[in-house]
Parts: structure tokens; C-alpha cells; sequence
């Protein structure tokens, strides 16, 4: 489901063409780890922000992105992105939602795609944060869709004809964060909101 995800966001939505300039947030996620091994493969230059230096570490000498930042130590976001994008974003995979997706409207370049994968940076909150930047969709004719993966399972062939080969060949790889037993399943689940997982989390049950 998670490289579903990725291949429908990055490759059916935002349609890369090679050069692009590719940002994706929560990039070593389970998600954004594919998505961003897309661009790559696509040709595109790609950068990530994630929540440790660690994972940043991970997504520039394991998941070849070109660039990332972590995002927590960053003060001014629009600074941010503007120091990586000197020349402003085509395509933006948005795992996380809120302030991170208002400073990238202000960094979008004209006729640039927006796929809203997901926005967990919301999802704990008793009130939603407000996007301000939306102007900017106009400005720009800036194409910005949401998905669910479920209403696009007729394109998993596609995706497995795309992305097996990778794998084979070894210019596509994943990582899972694996915890034992079901009685793990309430601790990884808080792991994985507080972002402290790397990959996708997968509770191992039993051998049987």
C-alpha cells in the first residue's frame, strides 16, 4: 500500500518530467521513502526533510535523494526551502500538511503539482492549523491534489511492472521498522505518530 501510495502521488498525479525539482516531506517514511526513490529513477533532483539527522543521514547515503534537511532544526521553513530550491519546486509529495505545506506554496514554480498524500502533522490536533498561502495555487497555476490509494488499486500492476525490476536490479530499496508481538502494536503505533519510526512500521505476530 505504502509504494501504491508513492506511485500513484508521484508518478499518475504529478506526471515528473526529468530535471524537475522534487521536494518530499516525511520523506524516510514508508511513503516518502518511495516516492523520493521515484524522482531519483525519474531522472528528477530530489530533496527531503524528516525529523532526526539521522534520517536525514539515511536519505542522502541510503535512499539517494540529492539533498535533505531536518526540519526540526530548522527555525524559518520558507528559509529553508528557499536555500534548497534556489530556483523554486515543480512537484511537492506532501506526507505532513500544515506549516510545511504553506511554506512550500510560497516556493512552488509556476504550472507545479501538489500531490496530498497525507498530512500527519494534523492528525492529533483538536483543531486543525490553517493554510495562509493558498493564494499562491493561482498565482502559480499551481495544480494541487489529494488521494486515497484505495480508489486506485487498478493501477497496482502498473506499479509492480515499475518498480520490481528496481528492485531486482537494486536501484530501489525499502526499510521497515519491525517490532515483535501484538502487545508492541499500542507502542509502535505512538512511535509512529511521534515520529520516531524510519520506513514503514510492521508488527511481527508470529512465524506461523
Amino acid at each position: 500500500m505504502p509504494g501504491l501510495s508513492a506511485y500513484v502521488g508521484f508518478i499518475d498525479i504529478c506526471d515528473p518530467k526529468k530535471g524537475e525539482y522534487v521536494f518530499v516531506s516525511s520523506a524516510s517514511g514508508a511513503v516518502g521513502q518511495i516516492a523520493g526513490q521515484f524522482a531519483k529513477l525519474m531522472g528528477c533532483y530530489v530533496v527531503g526533510s524528516a525529523g532526526s539527522d539521522e534520517k536525514v543521514d539515511l536519505l542522502k547515503n541510503k535512499l539517494g535523494f540529492d539533498d535533505a534537511f531536518n526540519y526540526k532544526k530548522e527555525h524559518d521553513l520558507d528559509a529553508a526551502l528557499k536555500r534548497y530550491f534556489m530556483d523554486g519546486i515543480d512537484i511537492y509529495f506532501d506526507n505532513v500538511g500544515g506549516k510545511m505545506l504553506d511554506a512550500v506554496l510560497l516556493n512552488m514554480r509556476q504550472h507545479g503539482r501538489i500531490a496530498a498524500c497525507g498530512m500527519i502533522s494534523q492528525y492529533d490536533l483538536e483543531q486543525s492549523e490553517g493554510i495562509h498561502n493558498l493564494m499562491n495555487l493561482i498565482l502559480k497555476n499551481t495544480r494541487m491534489e489529494g488521494f486515497a490509494v484505495t480508489n486506485y488499486f487498478h493501477l497496482y500492476p502498473q506499479f509492480l511492472d515499475l518498480t520490481l525490476p528496481y528492485i531486482k536490479e537494486g536501484k530501489m530499496v525499502y526499510i521497515e521498522d519491525v517490532v515483535e508481538g501484538l502487545e508492541s502494536g499500542p507502542s509502535a503505533l505512538i512511535k509512529l505518530f511521534a515520529g520516531q519510526t524510519v520506513g514503514k512500521q510492521v508488527i511481527h505476530v508470529s512465524n506461523e
